[in-house]
C-alpha cells in the first residue's frame, strides 16, 4: 500500500481519490497473494497473511476479492514476483526508501530511476539511506478507538515501544486523526493481537521504515519533493514510499498545493 513516513505533510488531492483507491485495492490484493504464497494460505497459521488480510479489511476490500487473492497463490503467476528495495535522495537531501513488488526488476528499476531523475532526485546504492532508518512495527488505530490514556495503557500492556496520538488534524491533510503504536520489528504480531483484544481490530498493521532523523527543507524544494513522491506512488510496481522530510505547514500550503 503506498504511503509516506511523514503523513502530516502529505496533502490530499481530491481529484485523484478514485484512481488512488483503485490502485490501493490492486496492491492490497497483490500483498495478500504474495503473503499466502510465502506460507500457509490460512491467515490463522500465517502471520504475514493475517496482517495483509487485516489491512485489506480495514480499507473495505470485499471478502470475495480477499479470498480470490488467497486462492491465486496456488497459481504459478505469483512465482515471478519479487520484493525489491530502492534507495535514493530527493530535493534538499531528503532520504527516500522505495519498496517494490515486481515481476520485472529491470522495468521497476528503470521507471523508479526515471521518476527520481525527472523530479530533482537520484537513486543511490543499497544501504546508502537505510542505515539511517529503523525497521519497526507500526499499528494504527482511529481516534475513536480510545482516549490517549486508554491506548497508551493497552500498548504498554501489549509490549509496544511507543505511542503517538494525533487527535486533531486539519481537513486538508490526507490522514485522519488517530493513534500510532510503534513496536520492535519482531514483536508486531504479538503486540497487534494483544491490543486487538482490548481495542478491537486496528486500522492497519505493517512493518515499516522509520527515520532516525529528519531533513528540514523549505521553498521550492517542497513542491519538487511532492512531485517526486507522487511520481513514485504512481508506479504500479511500487508498494511503499518512505521519506524523512520535515516541512513547515506554511511551506506545505504554499509550495505543495
Amino acid at each position: 500500500m503506498a504511503g509516506h513516513s511523514k503523513f502530516k505533510n502529505i496533502m490530499h488531492r481530491k481529484g485523484r481519490a478514485d484512481a488512488q483507491r483503485s490502485k490501493l485495492f490492486s496492491k492490497l490484493s497483490r500483498d495478500i497473494t504474495v503473503a499466502a504464497k510465502s506460507g500457509m494460505p490460512d491467515p490463522a497459521l500465517n502471520p504475514r497473511l493475517r496482517l495483509a488480510v487485516n489491512n485489506a479489511k480495514a480499507e473495505s476490500l470485499p471478502k470475495d476479492v480477499i479470498q480470490r487473492a488467497i486462492n491465486k497463490a496456488a497459481g504459478g503467476d505469483v512465482d515471478t514476483m519479487e520484493e525489491v528495495r530502492y534507495e535514493g535522495r530527493g530535493p534538499g537531501g531528503v532520504g527516500i526508501i522505495v519498496e517494490a513488488l515486481t515481476d520485472n526488476r529491470n522495468r521497476a528499476a528503470s521507471n523508479i530511476g526515471t521518476a527520481f531523475k525527472k523530479n530533482g532526485g537520484a537513486l543511490s546504492e543499497m544501504n546508502s539511506v537505510a542505515f539511517m532508518w529503523d525497521k519497526v512495527g507500526k499499528i494504527i488505530y482511529p481516534a475513536e478507538a480510545g482516549t490517549e490514556d486508554a491506548v497508551m495503557e493497552a500498548a504498554i500492556e501489549a509490549g509496544a515501544q511507543d505511542v503517538e496520538s494525533d487527535l486533531v488534524k486539519p481537513d486538508i491533510y490526507e490522514d485522519a486523526p488517530g493513534h500510532t503504536i510503534w513496536t520492535a520489528f519482531e514483536d508486531l504480531n504479538e503486540v497487534a493481537e494483544a491490543m486487538s483484544k482490548v481495542l478491537g481490530d486496528p486500522k492497519s498493521t505493517a512493518i515499516v521504515w522509520k527515520p532516525q532523523t529528519e531533513v528540514a527543507i523549505t521553498g521550492e524544494h517542497v513542491g519538487t519533493l511532492m512531485k517526486l513522491l507522487d511520481a513514485l506512488d504512481a508506479e504500479d510496481d511500487v508498494s511503499m514510499v518512505y521519506s524523512n522530510e520535515d516541512i513547515s505547514d506554511e511551506d506545505m500550503a504554499k509550495f505543495a498545493g
